[in-house]
């Protein structure tokens, strides 16, 4: 596997691992010792960078990493992200909350820092200034390498940059979900950082994992997304089935193509496709090894976006 660069210097590897479905959001199936395992075989193949933050799970997904990466700590870039789980408020930037949330993580990771810490969801209360600046004091203090912020708006990205350097913005970025392309990859680039793509598989239906909600469990979060209900599941399902064509028309799985196309973006973007299975962690870390011609690219580009809001709330992204 090979590496790439986030911002200031951060290197990571050109895929990594989301964590956050071991523990949250895409139901219960008690896989955890198939979970660690996938760590296990992440590590191994050479995808080091993984995902978490104190959101999943409520502290649990952050849990099971620490276990996965016992013993192995010097081998994995972490990052892991605050949003105000454990607070009387949610998001919530105050400076008092980031310094008590990076504690939290410390312990349940079972580290004394983090790669890479992000503010998961911007706090419409806490000037940003001072948000980053409580962060960047966790830099000084060594328990924080790299820090980071999620869906977050190119002014906010610039704020925060002139506080401290930010290495990394993580946001949802996919074939079907380029909103972050007019303004903020552009801003990306001007100020130096990278870009971490959560769900470049779109929640796996890009990936052909599922066709209907009716394969998924009861308490999977995707049974009342917007985009997988109603009309704009029959839009979307058309253009998943047009991924499908082309991945079989190369003899690579859909997944491959999907992670092809965001690695295609640039040398700064990351992927970060979640499972909590070897079999498709292993399909996912191929696609580094896929190649997509002039004619894939233009045929991937004219799929158009998905149908749909990413959430039913979109209030705090892009923010």
């Amino acid at each position: 596997m090979d590496t790439r660069m986030l911002g200031q210097g951060l290197e990571v590897s050109e895929i990594g691992l989301g964590c956050m479905g071991m523990s949250a959001y895409y139901g219960d199936d008690g896989s955890e010792a198939e979970s660690i395992a996938t760590i296990h075989r992440a590590i191994e193949l050479g995808v080091t960078f993984l995902d978490t933050a104190e959101l999943y799970g409520s502290g649990a997904n952050e849990e099971l990493v620490g276990r996965a990466i016992e013993g192995r700590r010097d081998e994995v870039v972490l990052a892991t992200k605050f949003v105000g789980v454990f607070s009387d408020r949610h998001p919530d930037g105050r400076p008092e909350y980031v310094r008590r949330a990076i504690e939290g993580s410390l312990r349940r990771l079972g580290t004394d820092h983090v790669d890479l810490y992000y503010q998961h969801r911007v706090d419409p209360l806490t000037p940003i200034e001072e948000t980053v600046g409580a962060m960047a004091e966790l830099v000084a203090e060594g328990k924080v390498r790299h820090l980071g912020l999620s869906e977050a708006s190119a002014e906010t990205i610039r704020r925060a940059h002139a506080v401290h350097p930010i290495s990394a913005l993580q946001s949802e970025y996919s074939l079907w979900t380029r909103e972050i392309e007019p303004e903020i990859l552009p801003a990306l680039r001007e100020l130096g950082i990278g870009l971490v793509a959560y769900s470049p598989l779109g929640r796996g239906f890009l990936a052909g994992r599922f066709t209907s909600t009716d394969e998924l469990a009861d308490d999977d979060f995707r049974k009342t997304n917007p985009r997988f209900t109603g009309e704009n599941m029959e839009h979307n399902r058309a253009l998943a089935a047009r991924v499908q064509e082309i991945a079989t028309a190369k003899g690579v799985t859909p997944a491959q193509i999907a992670l092809a196309w965001v690695l295609s973006r640039g040398g700064e973007v990351v992927p970060i496709p979640g499972t909590k299975r070897r079999t498709y962690l292993e399909q996912n870390a191929a696609a580094a090894d896929v190649e997509l011609t002039a004619s894939d690219l233009a045929a991937l580009d004219d799929l158009g976006e998905a149908a749909g809001s990413r959430y039913a709330d979109m209030s705090s992204v892009n923010r």
